[in-house]
């Protein structure tokens, strides 16, 4: 069976790129990341997802983002709420965190490489999306040549990474409709960049408002609002 790494942060991208692997006959392979975020409520709701889903694994790298800073995620900057679609359109918000898909892809790398894993997956969006330059086609293009040239499989020809990125053209409803038909209980994801400390989404935030805005132009209800 052929084998996948696949990025799950626990929000509703990356656990429908995971059932999307699983659908295609891949074995899966989770990986998630304990960064120095904000708030650990993702990483429970990637253990959540990977279980569901079946994943063959699920790993969670501890590495410190917080030695940089630099992201209202890794470091003591407010989280911008109550934004409207034009000013997350205006430039590239607070919220990114300097190089994180390179990192984490980098480390995915190292994860195929010892599985001989020939696929990884990561739920990037150039749509609906708060303008992130690392979600876009042009960079994944980019790191995919140089991950088949930086590693020993790749060099002795045992393997040829491909980087795929099946949301990326979609919308968000566009990815809830995909998550719902791939078998996604979006009930056990979490998106918001700033929950109360029970966990509760804010509301407010950049990705509670895409995600809230996606279920509606989806004409779902959000499992996680009341």
């Amino acid at each position: 069976m052929a084998r996948a790494i696949c990025l799950l942060s626990g929000g509703l991208d990356s656990a429908t790129c995971l059932a999307v692997a699983r659908r295609e006959g891949f074995e899966t392979y989770a990986l998630s990341f304990d960064y120095g975020q904000r708030h650990r409520q993702e990483l429970a709701a990637a253990e959540r997802v990977a279980a569901h889903l079946g994943a063959h694994a699920h790993r969670v790298a501890r590495i410190d983002l917080r030695v940089f800073g630099g992201s209202a995620l890794t470091d003591e900057i407010e989280v911008p709420k109550h934004r409207s679609a034009s000013e997350m359109d205006a430039g590239i918000p607070i919220t990114y965190v300097p190089a994180r898909n390179t990192i984490f892809l980098s480390f995915a790398l190292a994860w195929a490489e010892v599985v001989e894993a020939e696929t990884i997956f990561i739920g990037v969006n150039a749509v609906d999306y708060s303008g992130y330059p690392d979600c876009r086609p042009a960079f994944i293009q980019a790191f995919e040549q140089m991950a088949n040239l930086a590693t020993k499989t790749g060099v002795e020809g045992r393997t040829k990474l491909a980087v795929r990125t099946p949301l990326i053209e979609l919308t968000k409803a566009e990815i809830i409709h995909l998550g719902l038909s791939a078998g996604v209980d979006f009930g056990l994801t979490h998106s918001c960049y700033d929950p109360a400390p029970n966990g509760k989404p804010c509301g407010q935030c950049d990705s509670c408002l895409l995600r809230a805005k996606g279920f509606a132009e989806a004409g779902v209800a959000d499992p996680l609002v009341p």
